[in-house]
Formats: C-alpha cells, sequence, structure tokens
C-alpha cells in the first residue's frame, strides 16, 4: 500500500508538471507573430478579423523596416502593418504610478465631447526625391517629396478647433513631432519633410510644415490646440528615434487626421 501510495504521489507530481508545460505551449500558441498574420491574410480573414485579433490577443511582432517590408510583401496592409506597429510600442511602454494624465499608452488622441480618442496611425513610405519623380503628379510636389500614403483621405476625422492629447515615448520632447499639411493625390497623400535626413532643408522641404503651440499637462504628456486649421489632410509624424521603423527613411508611421466642415 506504501509502495502504491508513493506512486500515486510520483504520477500526481509528474502530471501537475505535464499540465504546466501543456499550459505554456498553449499561451505560445495564443501569442500573435508576424508569421500568424500573414496565416491569416493568406486564409481569406477580412481586415476587420485580423485587427480584433492583434488587439484581443497578447503579440510577439518583429516590426523592424526589413519585417514591415516583407508583410507588406506577403499581401498584409497598412492599417494591420500599422496596427501590429502599434500594438508593439504600447506592449513596450512600462507602467508607472507616476504617469497621472488623462492618457497612459504611447500615441495621439483628439478631443471628442469630454473624451479623448486615439487616433489610428497610417504607414507612411519614405523615399528619396530622385525615386518619388514617378509619383508626383500635375507638377504638385514633384523631386524632392518623401513621405507618401495609400488613399486620399484618412480615416480619422475631426472638427475645428482641433484639440491633441500626445503622450510620447521616455526621453522624446514633444518639439519632435511635426504637424504637416498633406497634398491630395488622385488616390494618395504626399508631404515633404527632413525626416530620417533624406532631404536637406533646402529645397522647400520644410514647406508643409505647420507650426503648433503645445502645453504639458502630465509627465510626457502634451496638449496641441489648433483653432484655426483650413479644411484638408494633416499628420502628426513622429521623430525617428521614437519609431524604430523610420529610422532608414524607408517607411514608418503617422498620425493622420482630415479635418471636415
Amino acid at each position: 500500500m506504501r509502495v502504491f501510495n508513493r506512486g500515486c504521489q510520483q504520477i500526481g507530481r509528474w502530471g501537475f508538471l505535464l499540465l504546466c508545460l501543456a499550459g505554456i505551449a498553449l499561451a505560445e500558441q495564443g501569442t500573435l507573430t508576424n508569421d500568424s498574420i500573414i496565416k491569416m491574410i493568406k486564409a481569406g480573414l477580412g481586415e476587420d478579423v485580423v485587427l480584433s485579433s492583434i488587439k484581443a490577443n497578447p503579440a510577439k511582432f518583429s516590426t523592424g523596416v526589413d519585417d514591415l517590408i516583407a508583410l507588406k510583401d506577403s499581401g498584409v496592409n497598412d492599417r494591420i502593418i500599422a496596427a501590429m506597429a502599434n500594438k508593439m510600442t504600447v506592449d513596450s511602454t512600462p507602467a508607472t504610478a507616476a504617469t497621472a494624465g488623462p492618457v497612459s499608452e504611447i500615441g495621439v488622441y483628439s478631443k471628442k465631447g469630454d473624451n479623448w480618442v486615439e487616433l489610428a496611425p497610417e504607414v507612411v513610405n519614405f523615399k528619396t526625391g530622385g525615386v518619388l519623380k514617378s509619383i508626383g503628379t500635375a507638377g504638385v510636389v514633384k523631386g524632392d517629396i518623401n513621405g507618401h500614403m495609400n488613399g486620399n483621405h484618412s480615416t480619422n476625422q475631426v472638427k475645428v478647433p482641433v484639440e491633441l492629447l500626445v503622450y510620447v515615448p521616455d526621453g522624446v520632447a514633444i518639439t519632435e513631432y511635426q504637424l504637416l499639411r498633406m497634398r491630395e493625390q488622385h488616390d494618395s497623400r504626399e508631404f515633404r519633410t527632413v525626416t530620417g535626413g533624406v532631404l536637406h532643408v533646402s529645397g522647400g522641404a520644410t514647406r508643409d510644415l505647420v507650426t503648433y503651440e503645445n502645453k504639458k499637462v502630465a509627465p510626457r504628456t502634451y496638449q496641441i490646440v489648433l483653432p484655426k486649421l483650413a479644411a484638408g489632410e494633416y499628420g502628426l509624424l513622429p521623430p525617428a528615434s521614437s519609431d524604430p521603423t523610420a529610422s532608414s527613411g524607408r517607411i514608418g508611421k503617422i498620425y493622420s487626421f482630415r479635418i471636415v466642415d
């Protein structure tokens, strides 16, 4: 009987260990990766389903420049890529009791009523002027454009006066963010800037910059009020240092919004 009891105890220990290992394996399977997203896209799942999955599940996405380009080549669209990059930015933000502002996740928010609503970022492609000559149309901004986004309108709509709240990464100043006016094309938007060092300040590279004032309202949190912007397409561009995907000057993200009458 003692031998039998001892055997049962050992089986119990091994059973517990196996259950733990099984739990770890299941947890790993529930963690989304770049390959998971590519499989979902190739399986024909819709954009809304993929975005909901990214929001609801833990993830270990690789969002370096080469990784983002590989995702694009595999058929993953810009909104999903931006959601993946934003997921990793938010998940890597350490929680801190010192943050007592109205928001606690890195990003840009717009004021709607009494609430702050997060602006979903868009993927922006950066290229040198020589490469983008073929993209410029109707002589609008040929030659020295270096920011290009698909679609002629942002999905984020706001009204004047525009109130933005920016929660910046640790060590990044609000003055490193650039507010830009977009140039609308037939099926895209473009802007000119000096992001990533791909252009020099000369040659009108700062033409699309819009000046703004800010007020610090909490640690790493700044409010921007824009009372007189004309209707059109705009975007708040994070510095390359706060967005690893933009460091090469080839691909990054921008918090775009459209001012409607």
